[in-house]
């Protein structure tokens, strides 16, 4: 006889939610997000976490990831919630998480999510401020091809989604992209130039590789190897340009914006 699936009666509540952030570094950055999430969740459940679950014929664990970084892309701020049926310690949470997974995913910060702040998580981050190290290319040839981007009133590029192939508008979704001159590794060839850019999260996405595409568009930039993508920052982007850190209203007292243009 098929046992009973829990209804919303017989699930504990979620009494408290907290906030996780995290990053994504080394080899690990070639992890997917679903190998992530499976990842994650088994950590939580070595780390002991009193997680909560939905109701219905499928419960699933109550973690919400929020913009997650593509595969191949290292990341310095990822965000997860996590609904838990009993309050906890986020300190304790933060080194049980971080002692329960692999070296390369790492707990940066947990903070309690406060129910009078108003947004969910979601609703804080809007842009992503990313660094893009393009070896084998010179600062000159880079600052070259960002000039031309800059002053594009479109680009159009396409990639294939889950609903089939996409035009995107690489160059609305960037409201900022500098030149910064890198230093190759030893083994690297040519020069290295490094771009760091504030992307918008439009719908669908626009990534650093969708930026990449489109400044090949518009110059003869062709780096030989291929880039290495991190993200630096999420937030909310303000009216001059900076990004609010996510979990600043949720702390006592609010941290400053993780990010500010310069001059």
């Amino acid at each position: 006889m098929p046992q009973r699936q829990p209804d919303a009666r017989d699930v504990a509540p979620t009494v408290q939610k907290l906030r996780v952030h995290f990053a994504k570094r080394g080899r690990l950055r070639f992890t997917s997000h679903r190998d992530f999430q499976r990842v994650f969740e088994r950590a939580v459940r070595r780390a002991g976490v009193p997680v909560a679950f939905s109701a219905g014929f499928s419960p699933h664990p109550k973690i919400s990831y929020v913009g997650a970084a593509s595969t191949g892309a290292a990341s310095e701020a990822e965000y997860l919630e996590i609904g838990l049926t009993r309050p906890c310690d986020p300190a304790q949470v933060r080194a049980a998480l971080d002692d329960a997974l692999p070296v390369g995913f790492d707990i940066i910060e947990v903070v309690e999510a406060r129910g009078g702040s108003g947004q969910s998580l979601a609703d804080r981050i809007d842009a992503s401020h990313w660094q893009v190290k393009l070896i084998g290319v010179t600062p000159q040839a880079a600052a070259d091809a960002v000039a031309a981007f800059l002053q594009a009133e479109s680009i159009p590029v396409e990639r294939v989604l889950k609903d089939g192939r996409r035009t995107l508008d690489a160059r609305s979704a960037v409201t900022r992209l500098d030149v910064i001159d890198g230093v190759a590794e030893p083994g690297e060839p040519g020069g290295c130039a490094i771009l760091e850019m504030v992307v918008r999260h439009f719908t669908p996405a626009v990534r650093p590789d969708d930026v990449l595409v489109g400044l090949r568009q518009v110059s003869t930039l062709a780096p030989p190897l291929s880039p290495l993508v991190t993200r630096l920052a999420q937030g909310h982007l303000d009216e001059a340009g900076r990004l609010a850190d996510p979990l600043a209203p949720d702390r006592e007292p609010a941290d400053g914006p993780l990010f500010e243009p310069t001059a």
